[in-house]
């Protein structure tokens, strides 16, 4: 059968670096790290006393209802907020389309967990007396934020989450693009959705030592690729797109940001946490990327990495890319926006691929910032796009991801059309 194209009309994010896209893609401009001190709960007692929060959220001022907020926890709340943004930026007229062709596919690594963690909390102070709040159940389950947008906007197609770790919201996408490259709807509303800055989440993470504990100075403690770095900085909040197959969105002369024509999902069948040494599953994740989408690495401008800032992560990514990109690896631009907003775990793929969008849209390749001694085990000829964004054209951009667990995946996004009404300063 012929595959059809799918392309994308809407983007939509809340994150630590702004409220909306434009906020979102002016900060990554200027290299602005979204870390600082956690608000959220007494850290006093925790070894990591920072993170990358959203900024003054307050879920009424974005239209939640009060009622209706009181019901969803934190992470469905910030996927609400960006659906809303995408959806409405699409322009799609909910009156002419027929919602049976609609899906919402929307990844969480971890989902409600702040919602839990506070009805355990009560539970235990209660003295074990069970008073559970009778939308817990709903609050906490990943699915809902998928579940939440359906039941708003009346989308009756293909309809779930995805659950990989910080791989889930790039698995949403990926699967997103098969269903409607397969005609098996005309549009799906994806994306990922996260809220993972709560008392088991820090600790949790903590234990692991996979966590900066740079306590002295957050804005510089999500360092890729530099020698100094010590774990990531935990990150929160949404990203959504809305996919469309191209002959719907052309007919009703939509506004197109960008094609998706590459998806790669692999296993590196190794490790709950660390990646295989010498990338394999990466490298195998983007040539089938780049195979999906019919194109070869000389045609890849720019690569978002999954660069959080760890030593056997960021090692074993840039070792994949070299084997992916052989000597064309020195033409490519390189970029950890992780070094921005934190690891987002379940939204990360997502946000990544708006940073993408932003690269091929408006010409404008994200910095890695805070990399100021490289690690002695990365080559120094790789174009890192170090502490400053780099202007260039962008015909096409590579996103990977990769999650605990040993899972991988990659997304190939591609310049269609005319530039966005955003351009970056």
């Amino acid at each position: 059968m012929e595959l059809k194209r799918v392309v994308i009309t809407g983007i939509g994010t809340i994150n630590p670096l702004g409220n909306n896209v434009k906020e979102f893609f002016t900060s990554l401009d200027n290299g602005v790290s979204g870390a600082g001190p956690i608000t959220r709960f007494d850290v006093s007692e925790f070894k990591t006393k920072f993170a990358c929060e959203v900024k003054n959220f307050d879920p009424l001022q974005h239209g939640l209802d009060r009622k209706e907020a009181r019901k969803q926890d934190r992470y469905c709340q910030f996927a609400m907020v960006a659906s809303d943004e995408a959806i409405t930026d699409s322009k799609l007229d909910l009156e002419k389309e027929d919602k049976t062709r609609i899906g919402v596919i929307i990844g969480s690594g971890v989902g409600g967990i702040e919602s839990m963690t506070q009805e355990i909390i009560e539970f235990a102070d209660g003295h074990r007396i069970p008073r559970f709040s009778p939308f817990l159940i709903p609050k906490m389950i990943a699915d809902m934020a998928s579940g939440l947008v359906s039941i708003k906007y009346g989308f009756r197609g293909p309809n779930y989450a995805t659950v990989s770790a910080c791989a889930s919201s790039s698995h949403a996408m990926c699967n997103s693009f098969d269903i409607v490259r397969l005609g098996e709807a005309d549009i799906i509303v994806t994306g990922g959705a996260e809220a993972a800055i709560a008392i088991p989440g820090v600790g949790g993470f903590n234990s692991a030592q996979a966590l900066s504990t740079r306590n002295d100075d957050p804005k510089t403690a999500s360092r890729p690729f530099d020698k100094d770095r010590d774990g990531f900085v935990l990150g929160e909040g949404s990203a959504i797109v809305v996919l469309e197959e191209y002959e719907h969105a052309k007919a009703r002369g939509a506004k197109i940001y960008a094609e998706l024509v590459g998806s790669g999902m692999t296993a590196d069948a190794y490790h709950i946490t660390a990646p295989l040494p010498d990338g394999s599953g990466a490298v195998c994740a983007m040539k089938t990327a780049l195979k999906c989408a019919g194109l070869e690495p000389k045609d890849i401008d720019y690569i978002n990495v999954h660069g959080t800032s760890t030593h056997l992560g960021d090692i074993a990514e840039l070792k994949a890319i070299k084997e992916v990109f052989g000597e064309d690896v020195y033409r490519l631009n390189i970029s950890s926006t992780k070094s921005m907003t934190g690891h987002m775990l379940g939204a990360a793929g997502a946000v990544e691929a708006l940073a993408c969008i932003h690269a091929i849209d408006d010409g404008m390749v994200p910095p890695t910032i805070n990399c100021q001694s490289l690690d002695p085990e990365i080559d120094p000829k790789l174009n890192l796009t170090l502490n400053k964004a780099q202007k260039r054209e962008v015909r096409a951009a590579m996103n990977n991801t990769f999650g605990f667990g040993g899972h991988n995946s990659c997304l190939i996004l591609k310049k269609i059309c005319s530039a966005s009404p955003y351009q970056g300063e």
